[in-house]
């Protein structure tokens, strides 16, 4: 796969994923792929990541039911970060959040403020996706 040799992976083999919904263009979330993740995504067309803490591939709705169904990859001129355009069921987030991106930092005053409400309750299990 042609892809795999031209990205450059950091020191421990990962490169950063930004996910993005295609049509509105918000970022949903940012993850990391290793070499096999990104095969898997080009391969089943859904996102598929490397967990850092868990240090195991994961599929991103596997137990939410929330998937990202791929429409685009593409990675930056350096060929060092990837740019995912994908198709939204149901929320990106694992805390139940539409995005990952629900905070925002106020300038006046330093502190962060929730700028979204989570749209669902997640179970325990789908935390993990």
């Amino acid at each position: 796969m042609r892809i795999l040799e031209d990205l450059k992976f950091d020191a421990n083999g990962l490169i950063p994923a930004i996910i993005q919904e295609q049509g509105t263009n918000e970022v949903l979330m940012v993850a990391y792929m290793n070499k096999e993740s990104v095969k898997k995504t080009v391969e089943t067309g859904r996102t598929w990541f490397w967990s850092r803490s868990r240090q195991q591939y994961w599929c991103k709705g596997d137990t939410s039911g929330h998937v990202q169904r791929v429409k685009e990859l593409r990675y930056d001129c350096d060929a060092d970060a990837l740019l995912i355009l994908v198709e939204q069921t149901g929320v990106a987030c694992h805390t139940g959040h539409k995005s990952c991106f629900y905070r925002a930092v106020d300038f006046s005053t330093g502190d962060s403020i929730k700028i979204a409400e989570p749209e669902v309750e997640m179970g325990e299990a789908a935390k993990f996706d």
